[in-house]
């Protein structure tokens, strides 16, 4: 099995509705992003998935997000903007943006990072 992986980041603000603290006031985060992708075989250049591609993907989702307020942004209009569910989100974007991978890697975990010291992490 190989793995690769990709970091990125991007900056936004949200509130967590129902939550009783400060994490319920409108506040910011600069987000670090990490897709891991898996698969068995490489490609003839002896590549599991192109690091550029990748970062087009991942770049994608970070553009509906970056430096907006997760709240007015959807799915987050509806569900609460935690850290778990920002995780399954570009989960389900960067897998969109999978499906045209020739020798099969999918994405093993997606793990977002709120803070240096606090993430969560999406894996299906």
């Amino acid at each position: 099995m190989f793995q690769v992986s990709v970091e990125e980041s991007f900056s936004a603000g949200h509130a967590l509705r129902g939550y009783k603290g400060k994490c319920e006031n409108a506040h910011g985060h600069n987000y670090k992003v990490r897709v891991t992708l898996e698969g068995t075989s490489l490609d003839s250049l002896g590549l599991l998935f192109d690091f550029v591609h990748l970062k087009q993907v991942i770049h994608g989702v970070i553009q509906a997000v970056d430096h907006k307020f997760l709240n007015d942004v959807a799915p987050f209009d509806v569900i609460n903007p935690s850290a778990e569910n920002i995780a399954k989100y570009f989960y389900d974007e960067a897998s969109r943006g999978m499906q045209q991978s020739p020798n099969g890697p999918h994405i093993a975990s997606i793990t977002v990072w709120e803070t240096d010291v606090t993430s969560a992490t999406y894996w299906p």
